[in-house]
C-alpha cells in the first residue's frame, strides 16, 4: 500500500495538483499536454493515475439489486436507472472541468464540476434539483451554514455542503461503509445512489451499475479534466478523502429487490 501511495504521488507531481473551487467540489488539475501526448483514441483519458495491482481471480458475486418501482417522469424507466442514464449523458457531453459563477445559476453543457453531474442525472428523471433546493433555502436559510444568510439562486445549489444539507432532508441515508466480498454490505450500494467525501478533497459522485470483481460499484463523477465513470469509490475514501455520506433520492422512493450477477 505504501509503495502504491508513494508511486501516485510521484506522478501527482508531474501530471496534476489540487484545487478546490467556487462549489466546493474537488478536482484535480491536470497537465492537458502530457495526457493528449500519452492518451490513446478510445482509451480511458484517465490511463495515467496508478493501476491497481493484479489481484487473484475470484468468483463472480450474487449482489441483491434493488428496483425502485417510481418513475417521476413517467418515462417508463424507474428513478435510480433515470439517474445513472442521466450521469452516463453527461459523460457523452464531456464537460470539462470548469468552476464558475453563472447567472441563472446553469453552466453549458460543455462545462461543470462534480455538483452539475448530481443535478443533471436527477434531472433526466425528472427532479429539477436547483428548484427544490432554492426553495428549501428560502424557507429554511438558517439550516444551510454554507450559504451564510445570503440566498444565492446563482450557485446555491452547485454547493456540496448544500447538498449534502438537502440531501440529508430529502433522501434516505444510507451506510457510509463499503467492504469488498461482502454481499450484505454491497447491496446497501445501488446504482443511482448518491455518495458524498468529506473535506480536504470534498467531492460528490453517482453510483454506477457497474461493479469490479470485488463487488465495489464504480461511480460517475467529474474530478477533471471531464466527466468519467471509473473505479474510484474506495480509491478517493483512502487516497483522497473519507466517504461522510450516502443517500438515496428521493426518501419516499418505491422499492423492491431482485438478484443480480
Amino acid at each position: 500500500m505504501k509503495k502504491t501511495v508513494c508511486i501516485f504521488l510521484i506522478i501527482a507531481v508531474a501530471y496534476m495538483t489540487i484545487f478546490t473551487g467556487l462549489s466546493g467540489c474537488s478536482r484535480l488539475v491536470y497537465n492537458f499536454e502530457e495526457i493528449e501526448r500519452r492518451h490513446q483514441p478510445g482509451k480511458p483519458i484517465v490511463d495515467f493515475l496508478p493501476a491497481p495491482e493484479p489481484e487473484p481471480e475470484t468468483e463472480q458475486l450474487l449482489i441483491e439489486r434493488i428496483i425502485c418501482t417510481s418513475d417521476k417522469d413517467g418515462d417508463g424507466i424507474n428513478d435510480l436507472d433515470d439517474i445513472v442514464e442521466g450521469a452516463r449523458k453527461d459523460i457523452e457531453n464531456k464537460p470539462r472541468y470548469t468552476d464558475g459563477y453563472y447567472d441563472g445559476g446553469y453552466p453549458p453543457d460543455n462545462e461543470g464540476v462534480c455538483t452539475d453531474v448530481i443535478w443533471r442525472a436527477l434531472k433526466n428523471a425528472g427532479y429539477i434539483l436547483k428548484d427544490m433546493i432554492d426553495e428549501d433555502i428560502r424557507k429554511n436559510t438558517d439550516l444551510y451554514p454554507r450559504v451564510q444568510g445570503r440566498p444565492d439562486p446563482n450557485i446555491d445549489f452547485r454547493r456540496v455542503k448544500n447538498l449534502r444539507v438537502f440531501f440529508d432532508r430529502f433522501a434516505t441515508t444510507l451506510t457510509t461503509e463499503i467492504i469488498p466480498m461482502d454481499v450484505e454490505n454491497l447491496k446497501e450500494w445501488q446504482a443511482g445512489d448518491i455518495v458524498v467525501f468529506d473535506d480536504p478533497m470534498e467531492h460528490i459522485a453517482i453510483i454506477s451499475d457497474k461493479r469490479n470483481e470485488y463487488g465495489v460499484p464504480y461511480i460517475i463523477h467529474n474530478c477533471g479534466p471531464y466527466t468519467q465513470e471509473n473505479d474510484m469509490l474506495i480509491y478517493w475514501h483512502e487516497n483522497y478523502s473519507p466517504i461522510i455520506a450516502h443517500y438515496r433520492f428521493p426518501k419516499e422512493i418505491s422499492l423492491q429487490t431482485e438478484k443480480e450477477r
